[in-house]
């Protein structure tokens, strides 16, 4: 049997001291995209590039082909023995085939004679089906020529009467009172594409009759505009069921007069509802058509100004855009917002205004959307903004602003600006928009640092054994070091959570509150990932101190020696080895960087905690020294008794002189009272630490128990 495949682990370089832990990503690295069905590589290679390299992100690539290429070895081996062992199982397979093969070709020929008996009914339905549909199709041709025929007639005479309007006015000037009183129309209500003759074609002399009193001519006209209008969009309906046949084929051409000539007059019927401010007009104008003459005025009108005027600067058209907005544009706009006017389907805020003066700036400025020249792209990107959020300002409500926010010309505008390549050449300004990338650098960058701290500090605990790459700094750093980081941990992190959460909250404040909340919480868990790592590196620093502090206290285990088996006296002083058990700490204390870099809070937290530990370590060594000094006096003891009673001595024959181990224990305790004094000096009370009221029950001579006094 062939041998599995075996894969090597892919290498890691020796100088690659920050990055993740083998056999994971970064953060910015997610794998699980690449299965996504919509995955573009342009599109996440272009999000990528702003704050990755080409060749860290090559590597990372190449890294997670490497891994795949071992996932695939693995799944091969992991049932490479079956699939070898597969052969030598199959035993006398030719012969199970023959038996299965007779009873499932009698089965087939049974299943294709009853799909033959299934395809011939199934044509003769669907022939019987084809024909009733023909039947169908052929009646309701018929009712469509019928009406079609009987609509036309009518719509003639309608659309012919509205130019006659005019001819009315002008000559019957002598006819009604009421009718003096009424504003004029314009003299041309036909648009330049319909002749003379195709309008004289068509009224077959009919004539306007004549009006009611108190009526305007002009709500007269757009009210027979709607009706026209109406009816032509039941002509074009019947057109587009028969459009290939002769009879609608010969009169197209008097159909397209008709409809061109209705488009003329609600244009101008339109225009002139604006200028004079004819609500009604307009609003029968709006039911029926969005008017196509009022948006070319209006974009020839902003293309002219944007061409006009000189350099790249977006400030100055913006504002005489606004002008021409507010004079021409406001009352249009007022009455298409109005509530329950049926006017919500024209979106002259979109689609009318922002539409020509995104097409205007395209056409006169395409140099404002240039990123080469990032000062004036900033400008131009501000005042859009700004010339969005006036735009803005003409919606009625929040969901409108929403709804023209969701406009595919809104996206279109926004497209223009490419930020991405704007912050490729300038880092230093902010630009709302790119906030969420901003925001997830800042909390990457946070991420980084406490990993790399965590990662530091953890390395240091477990000594020379545990320490990885990138971490020997950490287990080489003495702890005047650990000083800066302490410093560097707490400003950074009062930082983050203080001016800069105020600076970001404030700059997003157009936000809305759930998105504020999301990011304000974001940051404050970067902060306390930070603030979490302070009490490690004041753990590394008293790590460090405490063990200066044992190897004086090791010293202890001297008083054994010097007091076994000699006939020394009792002490009355304390050992010299006292002095210097608290002096690592005080010149740490005292030194220049803790006086400059540490709090007062920090400093008395090492303090307290050093102190704790450095007890906690003396209390071990001379209560493990006492005990001990006490089992070797009993094991002397019982020794010459038992030699006392060899000799014949009488066995109750006591030694009322001081024992070695007295002498041992009040040594210790003038130690420890030494050792109190020296805490006072550091502003620490002895009896309020446990291990010192502990190591006091076990030196102190009797009398001297109940209270600790130095």
């Amino acid at each position: 049997m062939a041998d599995p495949i075996v894969a090597t682990p892919p290498p890691r370089s020796a100088t690659d001291l920050f990055s993740d832990p083998l056999g994971a990503h970064p953060l910015w690295f997610k794998p699980d995209l690449f299965l996504s069905p919509s995955f573009d590589c342009e599109a996440y290679i272009a999000e990528l590039r702003t704050f990755v390299p080409f060749d860290t992100l090559r590597s990372e690539l190449q890294s997670h082909l490497t891994s795949l290429k071992h996932e695939l070895i693995d799944l091969i081996n992991r049932d490479y023995g079956d699939f070898v062992n597969l052969s030598t199982k199959l035993v006398d397979v030719d012969a199970a085939v023959v038996r299965m093969r007779a009873p499932l070709l009698e089965l087939r020929e049974k299943i294709e004679a009853f799909r033959g008996s299934v395809e011939g009914s199934l044509v003769a339905l669907r022939n019987g089906l084809k024909q009733r549909s023909e039947a169908a199709s052929a009646r309701e041709v018929l009712e469509l020529l019928l009406d079609t025929f009987t609509l036309s007639k009518s719509f003639v005479y309608l659309i012919c009467s509205v130019g006659f309007v005019e001819r009315v006015i002008f000559l019957c000037l002598k006819v009604e009172k009421l009718i003096k009183e009424l504003p004029s129309l314009p003299a041309d209500w036909s648009s330049g594409d319909v002749s003379s003759a195709e309008r004289n074609a068509m009224s077959n002399g009919s004539s306007l009759q004549s009006m009611e009193n108190g009526t305007n001519v002009r709500e007269t006209q757009s009210m027979l505009l709607e009706r026209i209008a109406s009816e032509m969009n039941r002509l074009k309906f019947y057109i587009a069921h028969a459009q290939n046949l002769p009879f609608i084929q010969n009169m197209e051409k008097r159909i397209q007069s008709a409809s061109l000539l209705l488009d003329a007059s609600l244009g101008h019927c339109f225009v002139d509802g604006l200028e004079h401010r004819d609500e009604n007009a307009i609003y029968n104008c709006l039911y029926n058509s969005c008017c196509s003459i009022y948006t070319e005025n209006h974009s020839t009108w902003t293309i002219r100004m944007v061409a006009g005027a000189p350099g790249d600067g977006l400030q100055n058209d913006y504002e005489q855009i606004k002008q021409h907005i507010e004079a021409d544009c406001k009352f249009l706009l007022e009455i298409s917002s109005t509530e329950n006017s049926g006017l919500h389907v024209f979106d002259f805020l979109a689609n009318s205004i922002l539409k020509e003066v995104l097409s205007a700036i395209q056409k006169g400025k395409p140099g404002a959307f240039s990123p080469g020249r990032p000062s004036e792209f900033l400008m131009n990107y501000r005042s859009s903004l700004e010339f969005l959020a006036y735009l803005e300002g003409y919606c009625p409500s929040r969901s409108a602003v929403a709804k023209f926010r969701a406009q595919a010309v809104y996206a279109d505008f926004m497209k223009q600006w490419n930020i991405g390549v704007y912050f490729s050449l300038r880092e230093d300004v902010l630009i709302v928009s790119s906030s969420d990338k901003f925001l997830r650098l800042c909390l990457q960058l946070l991420s980084r640092y406490s990993s790399w701290l965590s990662s530091g500090l953890a390395a240091r605990r477990m000594g020379n054994a545990g320490t990885t790459s990138g971490s020997e700094w950490a287990t080489s750093a003495a702890p005047d070091d650990f000083v800066y980081i302490i410093h560097d941990i707490n400003f950074l992190s009062k930082e983050v959570c203080g001016n800069y959460l105020e600076h970001v909250v404030k700059l997003l404040s157009s936000c809305s509150a759930d998105v504020l909340d999301v990011v304000e919480q974001s940051i404050l868990q970067g902060g306390k990932s930070l603030n979490d790592l302070a009490p490690l590196a004041v753990k590394a620093i008293t790590d460090a101190l405490v063990d200066k502090a044992v190897e004086d206290l090791r010293q202890v285990k001297g008083i054994t020696a010097t007091y076994r088996m000699t006939n020394k006296p009792l002490p009355v002083r304390h050992s010299p080895y006292v002095s210097g058990v608290l002096r690592p700490l005080k010149v740490f204390l005292d030194g220049e960087r803790a006086m400059t870099y540490l709090t007062k809070d920090t400093r008395n937290e090492l303090l307290h905690v050093a102190t704790t530990d450095i007890t906690g370590r003396y209390y071990e060594l001379a209560a493990e020294l006492v005990n001990v000094a006490r089992k070797t006096e009993s094991s002397l003891q019982r020794i010459r008794q038992g030699a006392q009673r060899r000799a014949g001595a009488s066995s109750d024959v006591s030694d009322h002189s001081v024992s070695d181990t007295d002498k041992i224990c009040m040594q210790l305790f003038l130690d420890i009272q030494e050792y109190g004094r020296n805490l006072s000096l550091l502003g620490v009370q002895a009896a309020n630490i446990p291990a010192y009221r502990s190591l006091w029950q076990c030196v102190a001579p009797t009398d001297k128990q109940s209270s600790i006094s130095f």
